[in-house]
């Protein structure tokens, strides 16, 4: 009886436990961006703020560029996913339904790719960039960012294509439809579990980057939102309002995002990881 009551409590506090550890952090964050410069300097913490304020967000939004910055985030971001999505759709499903010589070689590469670290090619991108006279410019940012997404995206959306059963694919050939019509009408509409977990990696992976754009975009109006952070202690000193406030501004994208795909983007990560 101890056993099995032991064998029931332990995992759960565990779990509550790991839940703190990672909501707490976060937590902090907001509550120190709402709390007045007092309570945050106050010798002794004041874990639920009482008097709210929002003076430290409208610094923050204040801050020189910041604006710039969101677009320029939101534009790389955005063009990223969308293009590994596209592509990823097409190379998913030949590896998928398809059988060529050098496929399984395609599939090790891809994994091989999603294994290595991006930071290790930053001065190959660099002067990549730098000899085609595009420093400081979106359009290398979103390319080299939708490489970095590209991998993860076809091994997971393969591994949806493949457990969509082939007989409903031919069934809507034998109806009349193409094989583009039957992958449009049939497939996509099975693949959303995989869709949304993939653009959600995607877009947090394209979203957080922080090293290349600091080698690539050295131009104020071509930088992201990463760098705007990352300057807001030297820019505001010890204005730990407005920092939490800048971080705070910087997350709420991905929150939004992962309130929204959250039931399908979990389904995908555990399907996408088993099947195919």
């Amino acid at each position: 009886m101890k056993r099995s009551l032991f064998g029931r409590v332990w995992p759960n506090a565990t779990a509550v436990v790991l839940f703190i550890g990672f909501v707490f952090p976060v937590y902090w964050m907001f509550a120190t961006a709402l709390k007045p410069r007092g309570d945050i300097l106050a010798d002794n913490p004041v874990w639920f703020p009482t008097d709210i304020t929002f003076e430290h967000f409208e610094t923050a939004t204040g801050a020189d560029h910041f604006w710039t910055y969101v677009t320029n985030s939101l534009t790389v971001t955005v063009l990223a996913v969308v293009f590994s999505l596209v592509i990823a759709l097409a190379g998913s499903f030949a590896l998928a339904r398809m059988r060529f010589k050098g496929r399984r070689g395609f599939i090790i590469g891809f994994m091989l790719a999603q294994m290595a670290p991006w930071e290790v090619m930053v001065i190959a991108m660099y002067m990549i960039v730098r000899d085609a006279s595009m420093l400081n410019s979106l359009v290398p940012l979103t390319l080299f960012y939708m490489m970095m997404i590209l991998p993860f995206t076809i091994l997971t959306l393969r591994g949806f294509v493949a457990a969509v059963p082939k007989e409903l694919e031919e069934s809507a050939m034998v109806d009349g439809c193409t094989r583009a019509q039957a992958f449009r009408r049939v497939i996509l509409p099975l693949l959303a579990p995989g869709l949304m977990s993939t653009s959600l990696f995607g877009f947090i992976t394209a979203w957080n980057e922080f090293a290349l754009v600091l080698v690539l975009n050295k131009d104020t109006e071509a930088k992201t939102l990463p760098l705007w952070l990352s300057s807001f202690q030297t820019q505001f000193g010890d204005d730990w309002g407005a920092t939490m406030a800048a971080s705070s501004l910087f997350a709420i994208p991905i929150l939004i995002l992962f309130v929204f795909l959250q039931r399908k983007a979990v389904s995908g990560l555990t399907a996408g990881a088993v099947k195919g």
